[in-house]
């Protein structure tokens, strides 16, 4: 056994003590992969029983994409081949479906279950925040137990299940409110009969098994996406940047569907086809998932990394008082060795950075042979948490755009049913209106590598354009324009329905005044949705730790939901801090008595306060270390 390498502190330790501190991290790298199926260690791609994969070129990489796509076959290199669009369209489906509540869902429980829009918004808001903050969850289990792809199967089955409950609640009478008596005047003074407490419970009940449903899919698609990509690949990069694209593309897409197809096929067949139609789309994107099981490349979770975040923080907090000057100290201690003690983890080099975590890794004589994983941990692991903290403030940024997009699937709906939804002889759905910024989306995805990558590779010397986090600062930079275009135009609206009296008939469509002014706003954040959440995909999985991937895309996640519940925190705050004497306020349900100009100002002023914090912390963000061939080999070999 060679020697042991001088630690960062100074100091160095015997072979032996390293070889029998190591016994305690063994168990984490043979960890079982879910189900009982066999076991490995390291970063290898593994097969769905756990062995490893003999010859990848039979797996992972890009050719079902095309199926989805669309895109040329001869325009890709013939050695990519698996079955990425399996999990793209999952995603679509799940989007499909996501986005088609959230803009039927308020519709919904207004005109059928007769609830105020205020509290349909509220709860469909709430709907959207849970189904992206317990993404959490998700992400939680595929690292540490199940992976990602028993995850998946496990969750999108539950949002399967939740559809079907939705479209059982719209197509059966029983589990509806007495729809006789009720017409538009009815409806709009609070006559019509309000939904029964077990009918609404169980369409809360059925709702949230929906949003709990997505806590599986959300971070867990984009990183098993993702895995099937060779990382020794001398294209890995670019494939990776591409994939993320096409990733948000099938986002856009089932979007796209949601606001036109699903709409439509509510109006012409009901409440009940829809739902179905969203649940029917699910059930397929589940079976082509299972379909293409042979052809994944899995990777096996790396332990509860939870577990391991608490270890780190117990055992700085132990130590806290130990100075690394002291004689006790042996070294921050790591396994010897090339790989790490966690499965599915390389080794982490050390930072510099929360020195006081390092005092999880102290090793000092007192420890012993054999001491407790609450009392030391490896640097790697130290290393883990630091980086998980290190990431935080990147999504918590995106949290403001998140709200914005919220505020925009109900407030702008609610502008539109006061415009002229025209285009000449066809006239347009107001619920249709949110497909334009998909529409947006999908265009700037379309002309993403022939036109902006070039021109900003020219500015920035960057191969990919710009940076990930020049991405999303763009994005954040484009909302904000978003939303300040959108006061202008609501100030503009709500004085014009004065002026023409339109006040108090707020169910009407002014003919004079096109809805299609809406277009710049939505337009303007679908362009800022797409490079500030594109950006923001790839960068938390590059710089996640191995073993944390499917945590790193949950924050995404997580940051859209805090922000689906931030849009009702402010909507309270808002309703309650400006209600008159006359009970109106900015956001009175007619809209041309309220001040929705106000929010939407007030919107502009929160997101350039978010846009500043953010430049302060992308410009103290440090990249993660990555281990190089050069620092490997200049570790112990065993």
């Amino acid at each position: 056994m060679g020697s042991v390498p001088e630690t960062p502190g100074g100091c160095s330790s015997s072979s032996m003590h390293r070889k029998q501190l190591s016994v305690f991290f063994i168990e984490s790298d043979n960890r079982r992969l879910a189900l009982g199926r066999g076991y490995t260690g390291g970063t290898t791609p593994v097969n769905i029983r756990g062995k490893p994969i003999a010859n990848l070129s039979k797996t992972g990489g890009w050719i079902a994409a095309l199926f989805i796509f669309g895109i040329q076959i001869l325009q890709l290199p013939a050695y990519f081949v698996g079955m990425v669009a399996i999990f793209l369209g999952n995603e679509m489906a799940e989007r499909m479906a996501y986005f088609g509540l959230s803009v039927n869902m308020v519709a919904f429980m207004f005109y059928v279950m007769h609830r105020p829009f205020e509290s349909s918004s509220n709860a469909v808001n709430n709907f959207l925040g849970i189904s992206q903050a317990s993404s959490v969850l998700g992400g939680f289990l595929a690292d540490a137990y199940l992976g990602r792809y028993w995850t998946i199967a496990i969750f999108t089955t539950m949002y399967l299940v939740g559809l079907l409950g939705i479209t059982l609640g719209a197509s059966l009478k029983m589990f509806l409110p007495d729809q006789s008596n009720c017409d538009q005047i009815s409806l709009l003074l609070g006559n019509c009969q309000p939904a029964k407490s077990w009918q609404m419970l169980y369409l809360y009940t059925v709702l949230y098994i929906t949003g709990f449903g997505a806590a599986g899919i959300r971070p867990c698609v984009s990183s098993f996406g993702a895995d099937q990509f060779d990382e020794k690949s001398k294209d890995y990069k670019t494939h990776l940047d591409r994939f993320f694209n096409f990733f948000y593309l099938s986002v856009t897409l089932g979007a796209i569907i949601a606001f036109t197809l699903v709409v439509y096929v509510q109006m012409e067949h009901g409440w009940g086809m829809a739902f179905g139609t969203l649940a029917i789309a699910m059930a397929i994107s589940n079976a082509l998932f299972f379909a293409g099981t042979p052809l994944y490349r899995h990777r096996l979770p790396g332990g509860s990394p939870l577990t391991r975040v608490a270890q780190v923080l117990v055992a700085a907090f132990r130590k806290r008082n130990v100075a690394f000057t002291s004689g006790e100290f042996i070294g921050l201690y790591e396994v010897p060795g090339l790989k790490s003690a966690i499965s599915g983890s390389r080794k982490i080099p050390h930072t510099d950075d929360f020195i006081w975590l390092d005092k999880a890794a102290l090793q000092l004589k007192e420890d012993g042979l054999e001491p407790s994983p609450w009392k030391l941990c490896t640097v790697t692991q130290v290393e883990e948490v630091k980086i998980l903290i290190r990431l935080i403030p990147i999504p918590a940024c995106t949290i403001m755009l998140s709200l914005v997009l919220t505020e925009y699937l109900t407030l702008s709906v609610q502008q539109a049913y006061t415009l002229n939804t025209h285009i000449q002889h066809l006239k347009l759905p107001v619920t249709c209106m949110p497909v334009f910024p998909g529409l947006s989306i999908f265009l700037i995805l379309s002309l993403y590598y022939s036109v902006f990558v070039p021109i900003t590779r020219r500015i920035t010397g960057n191969p990919h354009g710009a940076s990930q986090l020049q991405r999303v600062g763009i994005g954040l930079a484009v909302s904000i324009i978003s939303v300040a275009w959108a006061g202008l135009f609501e100030n503009y609206r709500r004085h014009y329905a004065i002026q023409h009296g339109f006040e108090f008939n707020f169910l009407s469509q002014m003919p004079d005044l096109t809805a299609y002014w809406l277009l710049i706003q939505y337009c303007l954040i679908g362009i800022a949705e797409v490079f500030c959440i594109v950006g923001l995909l790839e960068f938390l999985y590059e710089e996640a730790p191995d073993a944390m991937k499917s945590i790193g895309s949950a924050y995404a996640a997580l940051a859209g939901g805090l922000g689906c519940f931030a849009a009702t925190i402010l909507n309270n705050i808002v309703k309650a801090a400006t209600k008159n004497s006359d009970g109106n306020s900015w956001l009175s349900q007619n809209i041309n008595t309220g001040r929705f100009d106000c929010l939407y100002w007030l919107l502009t002023l929160l997101s350039l306060l978010n846009f500043c914090v953010f430049l302060w912390s992308a410009h103290r963000y440090k990249y993660r270390a990555v281990e190089t061939e050069e620092d490997k080999s200049s570790r112990v070999s065993l």
